[in-house]
């Protein structure tokens, strides 16, 4: 398999622009240290895609109705037209105000809402009206509350159970490395526990700002540690100035720590505050990579400009079970 190019792209040439950062991955290839580069204006012909025919107005009532919050709109995710057509959504709990201010995430930051005690029961009943077999739970950052909103976070997946018997997938925070909440959490046997790296151990700093690495891998560790037959999953963003060697060794530690799926998709700035797009990184390379990361072992991995944590999330556990 010929050698992959850095996945950051080079540093820009620009005389204003920072210098870049030192040498990283095998053959002296160098990584961007700064992202400053202007956002791309234009898309590559491979991240446009005919708009669906059919309505999201279903979905966009059912969420209106039931006053929730999903992920979907709040990080602008690309996929919400296709995904809403097809009546289902990704459900975000604990209020639409985050904690920490990761410069890739539009979801808002500030003063946090009072956690709303008959969220579960809203969700279980969004879920039953839309007809979902796998309904994929994820949260806003609450450092505030003391168990980072795992208590809630339990009371939903036991909701949605009881209302509809679907198969429920959790895509939560790091709950500050509190072990007892993530215990909470995994007592409420969700079939899928997801928690995302994001990005690279260089790029934390910049990417997910108020967050750990190994903190990541510890949550993950600790999921099937306590439970381990249940699925973890984890997510990875590409186009930030990572390399190929520090994506091919961040999927190497996750499967270390026996995570079973890996979703690995393109980064797109949702705002013009977020983080510019270093590369776009074109679908043959994600096939390879995704090539890659299938030899270490993993269960399931999904690798493509589109892909996310949460897309075709039921599709992805469907595969996985067979």
């Amino acid at each position: 398999m010929h050698e992959l190019p850095v996945l950051g792209g080079a540093p820009s040439s620009s005389p204003d622009s920072p210098s870049g950062g030192g040498s990283c991955g095998s053959g002296g290839m160098t990584a961007l240290e700064t992202l400053t580069l202007e956002p791309r204006r234009r898309l590559p012909r491979w991240l446009k895609r005919p708009m669906p025919s059919t309505e999201m107005s279903f979905t966009s009532g059912v969420i209106e109705d039931l006053r929730l919050e999903t992920v979907c709109e709040s990080a602008k995710c690309p996929n919400r037209t296709e995904c809403w057509s097809h009546r289902t959504a990704t459900f975000m709990i604990l209020g639409n105000v985050c904690t920490r201010p990761c410069g890739f995430c539009s979801v808002p930051r500030g003063k946090t809402e009072t956690v709303e005690a008959d969220e579960p029961e809203r969700v279980a009943e969004a879920a039953h009206r839309l007809g979902l077999k796998h309904v994929v739970i994820t949260c806003v950052t609450r450092d505030d509350l003391p168990d980072g909103g795992a208590e809630h976070f339990y009371k939903c997946v036991l909701a949605v159970r009881e209302r509809t018997g679907a198969a429920v997938e959790v895509l939560t925070s790091d709950f500050h490395g509190n072990r007892a909440a993530i215990s909470r959490v995994i007592a409420a046997r969700p079939d899928v526990f997801n928690h995302n790296t994001e990005t690279v151990p260089r790029l934390y700093h910049r990417v997910r700002r108020n967050a750990e690495y190994q903190r990541t891998l510890d949550l993950l560790a600790q999921v099937k540690e306590e439970s381990p037959g249940m699925v973890t999953k984890s997510g990875l963003m590409l186009g930030l100035g990572e390399t190929l060697e520090e994506v091919l060794d961040v999927a190497a530690d996750l499967r270390a720590v026996g995570v079973d799926m890996l979703t690995i998709g393109q980064y797109l700035q949702p705002t013009p505050q977020n983080l510019p797009v270093e590369r776009y990184v074109p679908p043959e390379e994600f096939d390879e990579i995704g090539e890659q990361c299938r030899k270490l072992g993993y269960s399931f991995v999904a690798s493509g400009p589109f892909v996310r944590s949460s897309y075709h999330a039921g599709e992805m556990a469907d595969a996985l079970a067979r």
